[in-house]
């Protein structure tokens, strides 16, 4: 069992910054592939990036490509989101996630085993 808790979220103005962290509790997280995903209003829970738990390869979706960076810090059992050069659309309750020894990085919120609260990101224009 994992129980991950976000934190971070927050309300920022368009060009701006925040960090998402995500902890989690137990003894296996270095064998989790961990990602963030966000929902917006209506929408559908869509993939923003991951890291794989072997080696640490990331995987960004084209939307935050350049603005975001994942993370993690095995030691701490935490992953990291730093959020930069933000825009309107990024508005939305993001999530952390975990999927056991996942291959390579699942973009599908379906393949992942174990999921935080959720916090809130909202940006102004």
């Amino acid at each position: 069992q994992v129980q991950l808790v976000e934190s971070g979220g927050g309300l920022v103005q368009a060009g701006g910054s925040l960090r998402l962290s995500c902890a989690a509790s137990g003894r296996t997280f270095s064998s989790y592939t961990m990602a963030w995903f966000r929902q917006a209003p209506g929408k559908e829970r869509e993939f923003v990036a991951g890291i794989s738990w072997f080696i640490g390869i990331t995987d960004y979706a084209d939307s935050v490509k350049g603005r975001f960076t994942i993370s993690r810090d095995n030691a701490k059992a935490t992953v990291d989101l730093q959020m930069n050069n933000l825009k309107p659309e990024d508005t939305a309750v993001y999530y952390c996630a975990g999927e056991y020894r996942g291959r390579g990085i699942s973009r599908r919120y379906r393949d992942y085993d174990y999921w935080g609260q959720g916090t809130q990101v909202t940006v102004s224009s």
